[in-house]
């Protein structure tokens, strides 16, 4: 809105009341003494040219002066903080200068403080995993991060675009959560059918008096997992304390029963001490399974040579392999082989010909994607939901440790584990290895 420019400037002003101030007693001093009307005019003349040069001189600098502060506060408006004023007299308004000048200086420091807070607060967002989306309340999207593009599979940034716009190409039980416009769960189905649990978080700010919108998406599966392996742990854990309690106290007496039955001559203890001890000995193998799932140590990264690696584990089973090239892989190589064996294993316990067990190995922006494949004879929905969790086998002498301590050994390298029921028969376990296994995977950034 323009400014209402003032009738008379501050100068003319000064000039006008001056010579009112200097005229009126030169009038009274002229009334008094019967001064004729021609010396009344040149007095009057006179005093008033005086007055004005006078009082012009005296006001120039204070309104010169002014005008600096004017121009200042111009660009304060504007965010200009660089411009400081040059005027650095020894009276009040020198001293106001002064002051402009301290201002300015400080609140130049805190705009760049600010700014590099903004700077920092920007970088956590956007290499945050949780998805976060600002609109306005007109609709519109004021911001967002890497991960909420990948959420919404959007190819380019969301902001500038209608936030109703975008709900008509996402997922329906995505834009259920959203319409519904509350904090709570929810479920995802991704393309390989794994379920995905989410948890949204909403509120409403005042930014630049208007009002914003501010919605959170935090993925709870991986969190939900590692609790959940946590559990097993600690009873595994307790388990093996236990069985360990026990089976050192029987170890030790089935010796002195063995010592024992050497001066009676009756057969059948010895089958009876040869039993008990094959089931100590599948006691003490069990435990020292599970204390390795239990107790999986920290993964040791190191570029793994694929070639070398599956043609190693040819050696010892029969399958396919194909790599594709420019595959390099950060892993605990000793981890990984183990990984493998466990997956190849099952395949050849599901029932399927060699000839139909293949291993592939690829590389995206994700990571490295690794395929086991077979011809079996797959799993039901229900053991496919409980296969990865430890203790579960459908093997009459399994142990349930295979596919949990593989489920173990990718999340350890933050990375990615899912089954699937091929569609010609058979089953394919998907794994996905971040680049880096030091941290999430995540997508390249330009």
């Amino acid at each position: 809105m323009e400014r209402n420019k003032p009738a008379l400037s501050l100068t003319r002003k000064i000039v006008l009341i001056c010579n009112i101030s200097a005229l009126i007693p030169v009038w009274l001093i002229c009334w008094l003494t019967y001064l004729s009307w021609p010396l009344l005019l040149i007095t009057t003349l006179l005093t008033s040219l005086l007055a004005s040069y006078l009082s012009f001189r005296l006001s120039r600098t204070l309104v010169q002066g002014i005008h600096s502060l004017e121009t200042g506060l111009l660009n304060f408006k504007d965010g200009e903080l660089a411009t400081l004023l040059a005027y650095n007299g020894n009276d009040e308004l020198g001293r106001l200068c002064q002051l402009y000048n301290q201002t300015a200086k400080q609140l130049r420091q805190e705009k760049q403080w600010l700014y590099q807070r903004e700077l920092m607060l920007d970088k956590v967002l956007q290499s945050s995993p949780q998805a976060v989306i600002l609109k306005n309340d007109k609709g519109f999207i004021v911001y967002s991060n890497y991960s909420a593009r990948d959420l919404f599979n959007a190819k380019a940034a969301l902001e500038g675009s209608q936030f109703e716009q975008l709900l008509t190409n996402t997922h329906p039980q995505l834009n259920n959560a959203l319409t519904r416009g509350s904090d709570g769960l929810f479920t995802l189905d991704t393309e390989y059918q794994e379920s995905q649990a989410w948890h949204l978080s909403t509120g409403k700010l005042l930014l630049n008096n208007q009002y914003h919108y501010l919605y959170v998406f935090k993925q709870l599966t991986r969190e939900l997992s590692r609790q959940e392996v946590e559990v097993w742990k600690k009873v595994i854990r307790i388990i093996s304390h236990e069985l360990n309690n026990s089976l050192g106290p029987m170890s030790s007496m089935l010796h002195s029963g063995q010592l024992l039955s050497e001066k009676v001559d009756e057969p059948r203890l010895s089958r009876v001490f040869a039993t008990i001890s094959e089931r100590i000995k599948h006691l003490n193998d069990f435990v020292q399974g599970y204390g390795k799932f239990a107790k999986l140590p920290t993964p040791q990264p190191a570029k793994i040579d694929w070639q070398v690696l599956l043609t190693q584990l040819q050696n010892q089973w029969c399958f396919m392999f194909d790599i594709s090239n420019d595959v390099h892989t950060l892993a605990d190589p000793t981890q990984v082989e183990q990984l493998l064996i466990n997956l190849i294993k099952n395949a050849h316990e599901s029932g399927s010909a060699s000839e139909h067990i293949s291993v592939t190995v690829t590389q995206n922006m994700k990571g490295t994607h690794i395929s086991v494949n077979d011809q079996g004879k797959g799993m039901s929905e229900q053991v496919m939901a409980n296969a990865l969790i430890p203790f579960y086998s459908t093997k009459a002498t399994g142990s349930g440790l295979g596919l949990a301590l593989c489920r173990e050994i990718v999340e350890a390298h933050h990375g990615q584990i899912s089954l699937h029921n091929r569609q010609h028969g058979g089953l394919s376990v998907q794994l996905i290895l971040p680049l880096s296994p030091n941290k999430q995977s995540q997508k390249s950034r330009n």
